[in-house]
Protein backbone atom coordinates (compact mmCIF):
# COMPACT_ATOMS: atom_id res chain seq x y z
CA UNK A 1 0.00 0.00 0.00
CA UNK A 2 1.36 3.39 -0.97
CA UNK A 3 2.46 5.56 1.83
CA UNK A 4 0.90 8.99 2.24
CA UNK A 5 3.46 11.66 3.00
CA UNK A 6 2.32 14.73 4.93
CA UNK A 7 2.91 17.98 3.08
CA UNK A 8 3.11 21.55 4.27
CA UNK A 9 1.04 24.21 2.48
CA UNK A 10 2.65 25.54 -0.67
CA UNK A 11 3.83 29.16 -0.66
CA UNK A 12 6.36 30.62 -3.08
CA UNK A 13 9.89 29.97 -1.75
CA UNK A 14 10.91 33.56 -2.44
CA UNK A 15 8.06 34.82 -0.27
CA UNK A 16 8.95 32.44 2.53
CA UNK A 17 12.62 33.43 2.43
CA UNK A 18 11.77 37.14 2.59
CA UNK A 19 9.45 36.54 5.53
CA UNK A 20 12.08 34.38 7.22
CA UNK A 21 14.68 37.13 6.91
CA UNK A 22 12.25 39.61 8.41
CA UNK A 23 11.58 37.26 11.32
CA UNK A 24 15.31 36.88 11.95
CA UNK A 25 15.71 40.66 12.06
CA UNK A 26 12.77 40.96 14.45
CA UNK A 27 14.26 38.37 16.80
CA UNK A 28 17.64 40.09 16.74
CA UNK A 29 15.96 43.42 17.52
CA UNK A 30 14.32 41.68 20.47
CA UNK A 31 17.72 40.44 21.64
CA UNK A 32 19.22 43.95 21.37
CA UNK A 33 16.27 45.40 23.27
CA UNK A 34 16.94 42.88 26.04
CA UNK A 35 20.63 43.75 26.03
CA UNK A 36 19.86 47.46 26.42
CA UNK A 37 17.33 46.80 29.19
CA UNK A 38 14.42 48.17 27.17
CA UNK A 39 12.23 45.11 27.76
CA UNK A 40 11.39 42.92 30.73
CA UNK A 41 9.38 40.02 29.29
CA UNK A 42 11.68 36.98 29.56
CA UNK A 43 10.00 35.68 32.71
CA UNK A 44 10.88 32.02 32.23
CA UNK A 45 14.48 32.79 31.34
CA UNK A 46 14.60 34.98 34.44
CA UNK A 47 13.61 31.96 36.50
CA UNK A 48 16.53 29.98 35.04
CA UNK A 49 18.88 32.87 35.77
CA UNK A 50 17.74 33.51 39.34
CA UNK A 51 17.01 30.00 40.62
CA UNK A 52 19.32 28.74 43.35
CA UNK A 53 20.86 25.45 42.10
CA UNK A 54 21.16 24.26 45.71
CA UNK A 55 17.42 24.83 46.31
CA UNK A 56 15.63 25.26 42.96
CA UNK A 57 12.20 24.28 44.25
CA UNK A 58 12.04 26.46 47.34
CA UNK A 59 9.75 29.05 45.67
CA UNK A 60 8.06 26.71 43.22
CA UNK A 61 4.79 26.03 44.99
CA UNK A 62 1.80 25.72 42.66
CA UNK A 63 0.45 29.11 41.72
CA UNK A 64 3.72 31.02 42.02
CA UNK A 65 5.03 33.03 39.10
CA UNK A 66 8.60 31.76 39.37
CA UNK A 67 7.84 28.01 39.50
CA UNK A 68 10.80 25.89 38.35
CA UNK A 69 9.84 22.51 36.85
CA UNK A 70 13.14 21.24 35.50
CA UNK A 71 15.21 18.43 36.92
CA UNK A 72 17.89 19.01 39.55
CA UNK A 73 20.47 17.98 36.95
CA UNK A 74 19.35 20.81 34.66
CA UNK A 75 19.59 23.32 37.51
CA UNK A 76 23.07 22.11 38.42
CA UNK A 77 24.40 22.01 34.85
CA UNK A 78 23.11 25.52 34.07
CA UNK A 79 24.48 27.02 37.29
CA UNK A 80 27.26 28.97 35.44
CA UNK A 81 24.68 31.21 33.74
CA UNK A 82 24.33 33.05 37.05
CA UNK A 83 27.77 34.54 36.44
CA UNK A 84 26.42 36.57 33.53
CA UNK A 85 24.63 39.92 33.97
CA UNK A 86 20.91 39.51 33.40
CA UNK A 87 20.76 41.64 30.24
CA UNK A 88 23.66 39.73 28.68
CA UNK A 89 22.12 36.38 29.52
CA UNK A 90 18.62 37.13 28.21
CA UNK A 91 20.04 38.63 25.00
CA UNK A 92 22.26 35.60 24.39
CA UNK A 93 19.41 33.25 25.33
CA UNK A 94 17.09 34.95 22.83
CA UNK A 95 19.69 34.54 20.09
CA UNK A 96 20.07 30.86 21.00
CA UNK A 97 16.31 30.29 20.79
CA UNK A 98 16.22 32.16 17.48
CA UNK A 99 18.94 29.90 16.07
CA UNK A 100 17.06 26.81 17.30
CA UNK A 101 13.85 28.04 15.66
CA UNK A 102 15.58 28.87 12.37
CA UNK A 103 17.41 25.54 12.36
CA UNK A 104 14.16 23.63 12.66
CA UNK A 105 11.66 25.78 10.74
CA UNK A 106 13.85 27.06 7.93
CA UNK A 107 11.86 29.07 5.41
CA UNK A 108 8.74 28.59 7.56
CA UNK A 109 10.25 30.50 10.47
CA UNK A 110 8.10 33.63 10.06
CA UNK A 111 4.84 31.67 9.75
CA UNK A 112 5.71 29.49 12.71
CA UNK A 113 6.73 32.47 14.83
CA UNK A 114 3.21 33.88 14.49
CA UNK A 115 1.74 30.81 16.18
CA UNK A 116 0.92 31.66 19.82
CA UNK A 117 2.84 28.74 21.44
CA UNK A 118 6.02 29.57 19.54
CA UNK A 119 5.73 33.33 19.98
CA UNK A 120 5.08 32.93 23.70
CA UNK A 121 7.89 30.42 24.15
CA UNK A 122 10.48 32.64 22.50
CA UNK A 123 9.42 35.87 24.17
CA UNK A 124 9.27 34.41 27.69
CA UNK A 125 12.52 32.51 27.09
CA UNK A 126 11.40 28.93 27.73
CA UNK A 127 13.27 25.85 26.47
CA UNK A 128 10.71 23.98 24.37
CA UNK A 129 12.38 25.01 21.11
CA UNK A 130 15.62 23.61 22.46
CA UNK A 131 13.87 20.39 23.48
CA UNK A 132 12.62 20.02 19.92
CA UNK A 133 16.13 20.57 18.60
CA UNK A 134 17.49 17.94 21.00
CA UNK A 135 14.96 15.42 19.66
CA UNK A 136 16.16 16.03 16.11
CA UNK A 137 19.79 15.76 17.15
CA UNK A 138 18.93 12.51 18.90
CA UNK A 139 18.11 10.76 15.63
CA UNK A 140 21.80 10.85 14.70
CA UNK A 141 23.40 11.42 18.10
CA UNK A 142 21.35 9.44 20.66
CA UNK A 143 23.33 10.92 23.56
CA UNK A 144 21.65 14.28 22.78
CA UNK A 145 18.58 12.92 24.58
CA UNK A 146 20.48 13.54 27.81
CA UNK A 147 19.69 17.24 27.36
CA UNK A 148 16.04 16.46 28.04
CA UNK A 149 16.80 14.75 31.39
CA UNK A 150 14.75 12.82 32.05
CA UNK A 151 13.94 12.13 28.39
CA UNK A 152 10.59 10.36 28.83
CA UNK A 153 8.70 8.46 26.17
CA UNK A 154 10.72 9.70 23.20
CA UNK A 155 13.33 7.03 23.82
CA UNK A 156 10.72 4.37 23.16
CA UNK A 157 11.27 5.18 19.49
CA UNK A 158 14.52 3.22 19.68
CA UNK A 159 12.94 0.44 21.73
CA UNK A 160 9.95 -0.02 19.41
CA UNK A 161 12.34 -0.15 16.42
CA UNK A 162 14.73 -2.47 18.27
CA UNK A 163 17.61 -0.06 17.78
CA UNK A 164 19.24 -1.26 20.96
CA UNK A 165 22.59 0.43 20.48
CA UNK A 166 21.01 3.87 20.11
CA UNK A 167 18.77 3.17 23.09
CA UNK A 168 21.73 2.12 25.21
CA UNK A 169 23.69 5.27 24.29
CA UNK A 170 20.75 7.56 25.08
CA UNK A 171 19.95 5.83 28.36
CA UNK A 172 23.61 5.61 29.34
CA UNK A 173 24.28 9.31 28.81
CA UNK A 174 21.12 10.23 30.67
CA UNK A 175 21.82 7.80 33.51
CA UNK A 176 25.33 9.14 34.07
CA UNK A 177 24.10 12.73 34.39
CA UNK A 178 21.13 11.77 36.57
CA UNK A 179 23.23 9.49 38.79
CA UNK A 180 25.84 12.15 39.47
CA UNK A 181 23.14 14.70 40.25
CA UNK A 182 21.28 12.27 42.51
CA UNK A 183 24.47 11.29 44.35
CA UNK A 184 25.16 14.96 45.10
CA UNK A 185 21.63 15.95 46.16
CA UNK A 186 19.07 13.10 46.36
CA UNK A 187 16.69 15.35 48.31
CA UNK A 188 16.30 17.63 45.28
CA UNK A 189 15.02 14.74 43.17
CA UNK A 190 12.36 13.96 45.74
CA UNK A 191 11.35 17.63 45.86
CA UNK A 192 11.18 17.75 42.06
CA UNK A 193 8.86 14.74 41.84
CA UNK A 194 6.61 16.20 44.54
CA UNK A 195 6.44 19.48 42.61
CA UNK A 196 5.47 17.74 39.36
CA UNK A 197 2.71 15.83 41.15
CA UNK A 198 1.42 19.06 42.69
CA UNK A 199 1.48 20.79 39.30
CA UNK A 200 -0.96 18.28 37.82
CA UNK A 201 -3.46 19.37 40.49
CA UNK A 202 -3.25 23.09 39.69
CA UNK A 203 -5.34 23.58 36.53
CA UNK A 204 -5.95 27.24 37.37
CA UNK A 205 -2.43 28.24 36.39
CA UNK A 206 -2.22 30.64 33.48
CA UNK A 207 -1.36 28.92 30.16
CA UNK A 208 -1.43 25.40 31.63
CA UNK A 209 -3.30 22.67 29.74
CA UNK A 210 -5.41 20.95 32.44
CA UNK A 211 -5.08 17.42 31.06
CA UNK A 212 -3.27 15.16 33.56
CA UNK A 213 -0.13 13.38 32.41
CA UNK A 214 -1.60 9.98 33.33
CA UNK A 215 -4.20 10.52 30.58
CA UNK A 216 -1.78 11.97 28.03
CA UNK A 217 0.96 9.38 28.52
CA UNK A 218 -0.84 6.31 27.07
CA UNK A 219 -1.90 8.36 24.05
CA UNK A 220 1.69 9.49 23.61
CA UNK A 221 3.04 5.93 23.77
CA UNK A 222 0.44 4.71 21.28
CA UNK A 223 1.37 7.46 18.80
CA UNK A 224 5.05 6.69 19.21
CA UNK A 225 4.53 2.94 18.73
CA UNK A 226 2.60 3.56 15.52
CA UNK A 227 5.22 6.01 14.28
CA UNK A 228 8.12 3.68 15.04
CA UNK A 229 6.49 0.70 13.34
CA UNK A 230 5.62 2.75 10.23
CA UNK A 231 8.85 4.79 10.09
CA UNK A 232 7.21 8.15 10.77
CA UNK A 233 9.80 10.11 12.69
CA UNK A 234 7.57 13.18 13.04
CA UNK A 235 5.64 11.28 15.72
CA UNK A 236 8.59 11.56 18.13
CA UNK A 237 8.30 15.32 18.84
CA UNK A 238 4.50 14.98 18.89
CA UNK A 239 4.57 12.14 21.43
CA UNK A 240 7.26 13.86 23.50
CA UNK A 241 5.21 17.05 23.66
CA UNK A 242 2.08 15.23 24.78
CA UNK A 243 4.06 13.44 27.50
CA UNK A 244 5.50 16.57 29.11
CA UNK A 245 5.00 16.28 32.90
CA UNK A 246 3.47 19.77 32.92
CA UNK A 247 1.93 20.80 29.61
CA UNK A 248 1.77 24.54 29.03
CA UNK A 249 0.27 26.16 25.96
CA UNK A 250 3.75 27.22 24.87
CA UNK A 251 4.87 23.61 25.30
CA UNK A 252 3.41 22.99 21.85
CA UNK A 253 6.41 24.94 20.50
CA UNK A 254 8.14 21.54 20.57
CA UNK A 255 6.04 20.63 17.53
CA UNK A 256 8.25 22.92 15.41
CA UNK A 257 10.58 19.91 15.30
CA UNK A 258 7.99 18.13 13.13
CA UNK A 259 8.59 20.51 10.21
CA UNK A 260 11.89 19.09 8.90
CA UNK A 261 10.50 15.57 9.44
CA UNK A 262 7.16 16.09 7.69
CA UNK A 263 8.35 17.71 4.49
CA UNK A 264 12.12 18.29 4.22
CA UNK A 265 11.88 19.58 0.65
CA UNK A 266 9.53 22.49 1.24
CA UNK A 267 10.86 23.30 4.71
CA UNK A 268 14.34 24.07 3.40
CA UNK A 269 15.59 24.05 6.97
CA UNK A 270 19.16 23.34 8.09
CA UNK A 271 17.76 20.55 10.27
CA UNK A 272 16.20 18.84 7.24
CA UNK A 273 19.51 18.96 5.38
CA UNK A 274 21.39 17.77 8.45
CA UNK A 275 19.04 14.82 8.86
CA UNK A 276 19.05 13.92 5.17
CA UNK A 277 21.82 11.28 5.31
CA UNK A 278 19.67 9.18 7.65
CA UNK A 279 16.26 10.23 6.35
CA UNK A 280 13.78 7.56 5.33
CA UNK A 281 16.00 4.88 6.76
CA UNK A 282 14.17 1.52 6.55
CA UNK A 283 13.15 -0.33 9.66
CA UNK A 284 15.74 -2.78 10.95
CA UNK A 285 15.00 -6.32 9.83
CA UNK A 286 14.31 -7.40 13.42
CA UNK A 287 11.66 -4.72 13.82
CA UNK A 288 9.69 -5.89 10.80
CA UNK A 289 9.43 -9.46 11.99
Amino acid sequence: MARVTARLPRIRPQTLRAMRDGAIVACLVLAVAHLLGLLDIGVDAYTYWTVDPSSPYGASAPGTAQAYFYSPAFAQVTAPIHLLPWQVFIAAWTVLLTVALLWQAGRWMAIVLLLPPVFIDLTVGNIHLLLGAAILLGFRWPWAWAFVVLPGVGLLWFAFRREWRSLAIALGATAVIAAISFAVRPDLWRAWIELLVAATRAPDWVLIVPIPVWFRLPVSVAILWWGARTDRRWTVPLASCLALPVLWVNGFAMLVAMIPLLDPASAGSPAARWLKPSANRPLPEAATA
